[in-house]
C-alpha cells in the first residue's frame, strides 16, 4: 500500500533530500519559485496574529520572488524566508521542515509534488506534541 511508503522516516528522509537538491538547484540558477506547504509543523517569527493565521489555509501558498526570493535559506531539514502577511504587510519569518514543502512550482507549472506533505504523524504541531506527553504523565497532572 502507498501508505506504507509515504509514512515511512527512511522515506521521508529521501524526499527531504530531494527537496534540498531541488530548491538549492533553482537558487543557484536564481530562478524564483513557489511553494505550497502543509503549515501543520511551520512556524513563523514573531508569531502571525491570530486573524492572519486562522485564515491561512492548512496548504498555503508561498510566492518566492523580489525581497523574499532574496531571504530564502535552506539547511539539511528546513526551508526558510521572509514574507508579508495580511493587509497590513505583517513581516515574518517562515521557517518550514522540508517534508512539509507539497509542491514546487515554476512560472505556474509544477515541478515536484511530495506526498510525505500530506502524513498527518510528520506535520502536527511538534510543540503540542510534546506538551501533551509532558501532561500524560501521571507526575505531571498538576500542571493540567
Amino acid at each position: 500500500m502507498i501508505n506504507n511508503i509515504i509514512e515511512d522516516i527512511e522515506y521521508k528522509k529521501v524526499v527531504e533530500l530531494q527537496i534540498k537538491e531541488c530548491v538549492t538547484f533553482l537558487l543557484n540558477k536564481n530562478q524564483e519559485f513557489s511553494i505550497t506547504a502543509n503549515i501543520e509543523s511551520a512556524t513563523f517569527t514573531p508569531e502571525l496574529p491570530k486573524v492572519i493565521k486562522d485564515n491561512m489555509h492548512k496548504f498555503s501558498l508561498f510566492i518566492l520572488s523580489n525581497y523574499t526570493y532574496s531571504t530564502v535559506q535552506i539547511s539539511d531539514m528546513h526551508l526558510s524566508f521572509e514574507a508579508g502577511f495580511g493587509n497590513e504587510n505583517f513581516g515574518s519569518v517562515v521557517n518550514l521542515p522540508l517534508h512539509s514543502i507539497f509542491q514546487i512550482v515554476v512560472d505556474e507549472s509544477i515541478l515536484y509534488i511530495n506526498p510525505v506533505a500530506t502524513v498527518e504523524k510528520f506535520n502536527k504541531d511538534l510543540k503540542k506534541n510534546s506538551f501533551n506527553v509532558f501532561k500524560n504523565n501521571p507526575n505531571n497532572k498538576k500542571f493540567n
